[in-house]
């Protein structure tokens, strides 16, 4: 249970931490530089990093540690309306997506979560952030009755929030490693 609960924290406060950098750090830049375009597509939706790295390294358990994080988010964003149907939908499809991907690689024989014999599979990472950003973007968009162009705008947010948090913490390890050594 210790670990659930650590795990959880870890995982929704990275959730809501990246939603919140998204929404009052990046948001604002992007507006004044694409002011036509849509009010709650980011171009750069690190969230969806996030989930990707939580799917990969705690499989299914992801769904659990995730769930309160995108309640809080969408609540935040919608208020009460986060009981629609829509809403609910989107919580289930943003907690369900990238844990089914890596599950469904899994049982066609390619399993890519963590294993100490193997190094990571950093581009097959991404390939199903890539896979779930098109699956979730899609289904949600549908839920929530989007026009077309929503589609893209989500898809690039959701990619460049992956590689963009990977990079993040690809240099910030790096530098750990670099502290140690020194």
């Amino acid at each position: 249970m210790y670990t659930l609960a650590r795990d959880t924290i870890i995982a929704s406060g990275a959730y809501v931490a990246t939603f919140f950098f998204t929404f009052t750090a990046w948001m604002p830049i992007q507006n004044a530089f694409f002011p036509d375009f849509h009010a709650f597509a980011s171009l750069l939706f690190l969230p969806h990093g996030v989930r990707v790295l939580s799917a990969w390294l705690l499989g299914w358990r992801s769904v659990l540690v995730l769930l309160p994080g995108v309640i809080f988010t969408y609540a935040y964003l919608g208020g009460m309306n986060v009981f629609m149907p829509s809403r609910m939908a989107g919580i289930a499809i943003s907690v369900l997506v990238t844990p089914l991907v890596f599950q469904v690689l899994k049982s066609l024989g390619k399993n890519l979560y963590p294993d100490p014999d193997r190094d990571p599979c950093w581009t097959c990472v991404m390939g199903v952030g890539l896979v779930s950003a098109i699956l979730s973007g899609v289904v949600t968009n549908l839920a929530f009755g989007s026009p077309p162009m929503d589609y893209f705008a989500f898809f690039i947010g959701d990619v460049a929030g992956l590689f963009f948090v990977m990079l993040f913490l690809m240099l910030f390890f790096r530098f750990l490693r670099m502290d140690q050594e020194s």
